[in-house]
């Protein structure tokens, strides 16, 4: 009795399903709500205004070699377990270069404007070179 009461019903009450042009609407919409913006930029810059304050080279805005910039950059990361150990392993220069400049999944990539490219061959090399860190307690 209650399903044949729902099946009339639902035979009856007219189906309106979103169209496209509804669905781009909302969509537009949410995206371009000040806090989706507010949210989706604080995202994006996190990275960079972490490491801003520290990751500066010294003061003639030249970095001192690739233990200075492993210090400044990238072991805030590398050396807290937020990113994986990088120093021990024996990677080769070439993929540290790579991944630096393109990035790899949680890790944003740091353009030449950030650091120079002989900087960054020497960071590499730091890395490739250096064993890794004691494990602390």
């Amino acid at each position: 009795m209650l399903q044949e009461r729902i099946r009339s019903e639902l035979n009856q009450a007219p189906m309106n399903p979103p169209t496209n042009k509804k669905m781009e609407y909302e969509m537009s919409s949410l995206l371009n709500s000040s806090a989706v913006k507010r949210t989706l930029s604080a995202c994006l810059a996190l990275p960079f205004i972490v490491l801003a304050g520290n990751a500066a080279a010294d003061g003639d805005g030249v970095w001192k070699g690739g233990e200075n910039v492993y210090a400044k950059v990238c072991g805030h990361c590398h050396e807290k377990q937020v990113g994986p150990q990088i120093t021990g392993r024996q990677l080769p220069p070439q993929y540290i270069t790579a991944i630096v400049r393109n990035g790899f999944r949680a890790m944003p990539a740091f353009p030449a404007s950030f650091i120079d490219d002989n900087s960054l061959q020497q960071v590499a090399e730091y890395i490739s070179k250096t064993p890794a860190s004691a494990a602390k307690p």
